[in-house]
Order: structure tokens, then C-alpha cells, then sequence
């Protein structure tokens, strides 16, 4: 099951935010509050916030348990961007943006590993065939 939280129309560039947002992808919940507390970005706190929201949405909403949620997605999108204008010479103006980003966080459940199967190679089995022929043909 699949668990998100938005964080939408947050003032940080996207390419700032992605930075930070992309190296928590794929990592389990644990790990992933780890590295974005010694990351030293303004973006960490962000996404920290917002996988914190997530984590919150899956234990309450679809009643997980938080020890066994893996980062299944982090998309970075852009906002509507705020224009602005910077005075220039001769009574012309610049214009810029400042730019903002939605973000938003999916959470899955880790897949429960199976007990490994024993795999025979075919190379193997034909072998054995042919030696329990062979018995067969000697008697």
C-alpha cells in the first residue's frame, strides 16, 4: 500500500529542493532521517517535514507500521513562480522570479523477503539423469 504527503507552494527553487529530495529516494525511513539531519541545506528541513507528515499518514490513515516504510518516490515539481521587478538605469526595469516547488513523498511498505529457494542447475540434473540411467541399464 502507498501512503504520500504534499508540501505544495514551498518559496525554495526546485533545483535547490531536488538536490536534497533526491538523495533520500529508495532509502528506508530510518536512514533517511539520518542523512537529512547532517545535510547542511535549507532543503533538508523541508523534506524532513514533509517525510515526517508522510510517516504521520501511514500510521494513522493505513495503520502501518513506521519501521517497515521505504521511500517509494520524490517528486519535485515547480510552483507558480512570484514576479518581480528590479530597478535598472534610465528607468528600466529587470525582470525575475522567484521561484517556488510542490513537493511530494509516496511511502511503501518494504517487501517481505521469502525463504530462499534452492535452484538446481539444469546442467546438474541432466547429469544425475544420466547416471541413474545408466544404473538402470547395468541391472
Amino acid at each position: 500500500m502507498e501512503v504520500k504527503a504534499l508540501a505544495k507552494s514551498v518559496r525554495i527553487s526546485p533545483r535547490k529542493l531536488r538536490l536534497v529530495a533526491y538523495a533520500v529516494k529508495n532509502m528506508p525511513i530510518d536512514d533517511a532521517y539520518r542523512v537529512l539531519e547532517v545535510t547542511h541545506k535549507r532543503a533538508a528541513r523541508i523534506v524532513q517535514k514533509t517525510l515526517k507528515s508522510a510517516v504521520a499518514n501511514a500510521v494513522t490513515n493505513a495503520k502501518l507500521d513506521s519501521n517497515n516504510l521505504l521511500i517509494a518516490s520524490v517528486t519535485v515539481n515547480e510552483s507558480q513562480p512570484f514576479k518581480r521587478f528590479r530597478p535598472s538605469t534610465r528607468g528600466r526595469i529587470h525582470p525575475y522570479k522567484k521561484r517556488g516547488s510542490h513537493l511530494t513523498i509516496v511511502l511503501k511498505e518494504k517487501p517481505v523477503a521469502a525463504a530462499p529457494v534452492k535452484k538446481i542447475d539444469e546442467k546438474k540434473e541432466k547429469k544425475e539423469e544420466k547416471k541413474d540411467e545408466k544404473k538402470e541399464a547395468k541391472k
